[in-house]
């Protein structure tokens, strides 16, 4: 804390603190944490390596995946470097603008996934509910015309958190307890009325997390009528398991979010250092799951990047 306290009134400057109460545990902390974050590099760049060789993986479906890989990469990146550097270096300090560019492009790759898991959610309606129009409906062009609808959206709904943040006047504390700049983290640090602030990120997970867990919600409803209306168990059993791959991934995803959501803003009686661990387990757990969950649901793509493993 000693080392705060010497630069904490320099006005282009944060400080991270890393896990409140646990910073003599941090290199124990890390080894888990690093081994997550590579294992995940590993995995999600396998992915988008066997995709994009293999032709006969150049469908919706695996463009799907690629852009789940993606924003996994994302993701975790945008945390665990700095991450890293808190544990390892003790390199607490971010300037400004550096820790609302991270927070930009932290709550824009969020919002992407879960774009894409719309998306992945409608792909499986259409396979299942209408497979004979299902190359008609879903190409690669419109695959990638959604992914970009999904980043436009993204951007357009995040990019006045940092800016109303850059306008808000920081005092003596500028301290951070985190290991990255996550907005209400930040806004809490504020010296000035952040009413707007919280009301603006509120609406963000309301209106884009809220929308696309309808979304979704609709589409496996209108999955399961029409199970309903199919005889045969065979055919339940190979829908349900086009859906389980996407469903784990879902379980991975916006529970912990929205816990972290509330825990920001509801939960001052959790112990902070949980609520932390928990928000770095969130940003490297799942992609490193993702690609493995997919990996062995998915058999045409298992055969894949087994063929080149062996090669090896």
């Amino acid at each position: 804390m000693a080392a705060f306290n010497l630069s904490r009134f320099d006005p282009s400057t944060f400080f991270l603190t890393g896990i409140p109460g646990l910073e003599v545990a941090h290199i124990w902390i890390s080894i888990p944490f690093s081994m997550f974050y590579v294992i995940s590099l590993l995995g999600n760049f396998t992915v988008l390596f066997v995709v994009g060789k293999e032709q006969n993986l150049h469908k919706p479906m695996y463009l799907l995946l690629c852009m789940l890989a993606l924003t996994d990469i994302g993701m975790s990146t945008s945390v665990v470097p700095k991450a890293l550097c808190i544990f390892w270096f003790n390199l607490n300090s971010i300037t400004v603008g550096g820790c609302l560019t991270q927070m930009f492009f932290l709550h824009v790759v969020f919002a992407v996934q879960s774009a894409v898991l719309v998306t992945m959610a409608f792909d499986r309606y259409i396979a299942i509910c209408n497979p004979l129009r299902y190359s008609t409906i879903l190409t690669n062009a419109r695959i990638a015309k959604l992914g970009l609808v999904g980043l436009i959206r993204a951007v357009l709904f995040i990019l006045p958190l940092p800016l109303l943040l850059s306008r808000q006047p920081f005092c003596a504390n500028r301290i951070i307890p985190h290991t990255y700049c996550e907005h209400m983290a930040v806004a809490q640090i504020s010296c000035g009325d952040t009413t707007v602030n919280r009301m603006y990120a509120l609406v963000v997970v309301l209106v884009c997390t809220g929308s696309d867990l309808t979304l979704i919600a609709l589409s496996y409803v209108l999955i399961i009528r029409a199970l309903f209306r199919i005889s045969s168990k065979k055919t339940h059993q190979k829908a349900l398991n086009t859906c389980t791959a996407h469903i784990f991934v879902m379980l991975m995803f916006y529970p912990p979010f929205i816990f972290s959501s509330l825990t920001h803003r509801y939960g001052h009686s959790i112990a902070p250092h949980i609520h932390i661990i928990l928000a770095n387990l969130y940003f490297v757990a799942p992609p490193m799951l993702n690609p493995i969950i997919y990996g062995a649901k998915t058999k045409e793509l298992c055969d894949k990047v087994c063929k080149y493993s062996c090669r090896r």
